[in-house]
């Protein structure tokens, strides 16, 4: 029987994401307790629903919004669980992309890269060996513009599961990714420690991952199996 290593990659904690209701270090405790062996915390930049106070300067910042993943970081030390650092970009129009494979050295040294559009803005990520991958491809909210779709050009992979989205939705942003040849990516889009997404979504992989560099180097291979309402999925 194959064992798998569960990693959650789109999550967010309430010192990033004002949406958000538990700490850092509760998210972490949440998905040790649900057997996952690592996760990607992702929250709100500074065109989405930041907490990070957007009158700072852009070193100060970038500072805040890394510290959470740094809390985060500290708080999995001697547990063999790993914590990485991604961020969800909003580029316009309600839109959204989970950036993978990035450090606070990159966000350091592109200064208002929350401003450009989403090609320029892949362009950057690219070039420093990141991974960008369309949060909700087809979610449909009163505050997301359905008449803009997605823009495969600028994208290595979409999520085709995300626990908060309608089948109809999810099954929209499987048939996607099919179609333009991306690879996929699963997540519970979680809030808060205690929420029904803990456990539910995410990637399996054979092998354990531990930094950034092989997040990326997983997803650009595809190894990771999705993770769809708890379930690993062995055919997608």
């Amino acid at each position: 029987m194959r064992r798998y290593y569960k990693y959650e990659l789109h999550v967010h904690d309430c010192l990033c994401s004002a949406c958000a209701h538990s700490t850092p270090e509760e998210m972490v405790e949440a998905y040790r307790a649900a057997g996952y062996s690592g996760m990607c915390f992702t929250n709100h930049f500074l065109r989405g629903n930041t907490a990070v106070d957007r009158a700072l300067p852009w070193d100060a910042k970038m500072r805040a919004y890394y510290n959470a993943y740094l809390r985060a970081k500290r708080a999995a030390e001697g547990t063999g669980f790993s914590v990485l650092f991604g961020i969800e970009h909003a580029y316009g129009h309600g839109k959204e992309v989970l950036t993978y494979g990035i450090d606070l050295d990159f966000l350091l040294e592109n200064p208002e890269i929350d401003r450009l559009p989403l090609s320029e803005y892949a362009r950057r990520v690219w070039e420093a060996g990141g991974f960008v991958s369309m949060a909700h491809p087809f979610r449909d909210r009163g505050y997301i513009d359905m008449s803009v779709g997605p823009e495969p050009e600028w994208l290595d992979a979409v999520e085709v599961y995300n626990f908060y989205n309608g089948p109809g939705e999810n099954e929209k942003a499987l048939e996607y990714a099919r179609a333009h040849g991306l690879r996929m990516t699963s997540g519970a889009d979680e809030h808060i420690a205690s929420g029904a997404g803990v456990g539910k979504a995410g990637l399996a992989f054979e092998m354990r991952i531990e930094t950034n560099e092989e997040l990326v180097a997983a997803l650009k291979s595809g190894a990771g199996k999705v993770i769809w309402n708890g379930e690993i999925q062995e055919d997608l």
